[in-house]
C-alpha cells in the first residue's frame, strides 16, 4: 500500500488532487458513471494505480455491515463458457444469500482492468471471481493488492493458488483419444485464439494425447471461436484433404466445419469425423448431432462460491469434463 508521510492510506481527495479533478469526479469514475470522459477516466485510473488507492471498505461496512455481494470481473462475457459461468455463479450465490455484481472489461484497453477492479471494490464486494481468459488480465491482476478473496476460472499456473477451473487439458485429451480409438491417425486441431488460456490448454491436451499415442501432428490452426472462421478453415483444409478427423476447440467453429464439409459434397462422419468442445445447447441439434466435451458449469459455480465464502467442504480441485459421443464422429472409412 502507498502511504503518505503521515503513514495514512491515500484518500479519494489525494487521488482527486493528483489527477487535478474534483473528488466527485473520482467517485463517478469508481461508480462507472457514463458522464465521465474517457481521457478523464484514464487519468484518474492511472493515479489510483500509482497511489495503490482502494475505497474505504471499513467505512462502508459501518453502514451496511456486510455487502452480501460477490464481484465478477469478466472479459468476453458473451461467449458460451463465460456466460454459463456467470449464470452458474449467480445461482449458487443466491442460494447462500448473496448477490452478484459484474464488471465487463475490454482486454484491448489495459486501463479497463484496474478500472473494473476499482469499480467492484467500490461496492465492497466480499469476494471476486475473474472470468477473463487472457494472459494479460491475470498479469494485471497479479499487480493488484486485493484485500478480498478471489478465484480465477482458468486452467493456468500463472496464479495457481487462486485457480478454480474445469480441466481443459483433460477435456482435450478425452476428445483426441476418442478419435484415436476410432482409428484416426490424420487428425487436425482447430484451436482458439493464441492469447486465450483455454485455447492454449486445449491445444496442449491435443498435442499430449497425440504424442502419447506416438502419432505425428501438424501445427494447430489458430481460430477465433466463430462459426465463420470454422467454415473458411474447413474449405481451405478440404482443398488438401490430408486428414480424416478434426478436433475443434469449440462447438461454434465445429458448426462452421460441418457446413464446409457439406458444401464440398462430403458427409460427416463417413468422410470426416468432427469433435467439438463446450456442448452448447444447440450442439445436440447440429446435423449430424455433434460429439463434444461438456463442462459442468453448475458445479463450477457452486464450488466457486464455496471457496470464496470459506466453506469447510469447499473443493478447489479441477473439475474433469465429460465426453458426449453423438453422431459426428465415427470409425475411419475403409473405402
Amino acid at each position: 500500500m502507498s502511504d503518505d508521510a503521515g503513514g495514512r492510506r491515500p484518500s479519494i481527495r489525494d487521488v482527486a488532487r493528483l489527477a487535478e479533478v474534483s473528488h466527485q469526479t473520482v467517485s463517478r469514475v469508481l461508480n462507472d458513471h457514463p458522464s465521465i470522459r474517457p481521457e478523464t477516466r484514464a487519468r484518474v485510473v492511472e493515479v489510483m494505480a500509482q497511489l495503490q488507492y482502494r475505497p474505504n471498505r471499513a467505512a462502508r461496512a459501518l453502514v451496511t455491515s456486510r455487502s452480501q455481494t460477490i464481484g465478477i470481473l469478466a472479459a468476453g462475457s458473451t461467449t458460451y463458457g463465460a456466460a454459463s459461468s456467470i449464470a452458474a455463479i449467480e445461482t449458487a450465490a443466491r442460494t447462500r444469500g448473496y448477490w452478484v455484481s459484474t464488471a465487463n472489461i475490454d482486454v484491448k484497453d489495459p486501463e479497463s482492468i484496474p478500472a473494473g477492479i476499482a469499480h467492484l471494490m467500490a461496492q465492497s464486494v466480499e469476494g471476486l471471481v475473474v472470468i477473463a481468459p487472457q494472459v494479460r488480465v491475470l498479469r494485471a491482476l497479479a499487480a493488484e493488492q486485493l484485500d478480498v478473496p478471489y478465484v480465477t476460472l482458468q486452467s493456468t499456473e500463472l496464479d495457481a493458488d487462486h485457480t478454480l477451473s474445469v480441466d481443459q487439458v483433460a477435456g482435450a485429451r478425452l476428445a483426441t483419444r476418442h478419435l484415436i480409438e476410432l482409428g484416426h491417425r490424420s487428425i487436425y486441431h482447430l484451436a482458439g485464439p493464441q492469447d486465450w488460456i483455454e485455447a492454449e490448454a486445449r491445444m496442449r491436451g491435443f498435442l499430449a494425447e497425440m504424442s502419447a499415442s506416438d502419432i505425428p501432428t501438424t501445427a494447430p490452426i489458430l481460430g477465433d471461436w466463430t462459426a465463420e472462421f470454422g467454415y473458411y478453415a474447413g474449405r481451405e483444409l478440404l482443398g488438401v484433404r490430408d486428414f480424416t478427423a478434426i478436433f475443434s476447440s469449440n462447438d461454434q467453429m465445429a458448426l462452421g466445419l460441418l457446413h464446409a464439409i457439406r458444401d464440398e459434397g462430403l458427409e460427416v462422419p463417413r468422410d470426416v469425423s468432427i469433435v467439438g468442445f463446450d456442448d452448447i445447447p444447440e450442439a445436440a441439434h447440429f446435423w449430424p448431432p455433434l460429439t463434444t466435451v461438456r463442462q459442468d458449469f453448475a458445479e463450477l459455480g457452486r464450488r466457486c462460491v464455496d471457496v470464496l465464502l470459506g466453506s469447510p467442504d469447499a473443493q478447489a480441485t479441477p473439475i474433469v469434463p465429460e465426453l458426449l459421443v453423438r453422431h459426428s464422429s465415427g470409425p475411419v472409412s475403409r473405402l
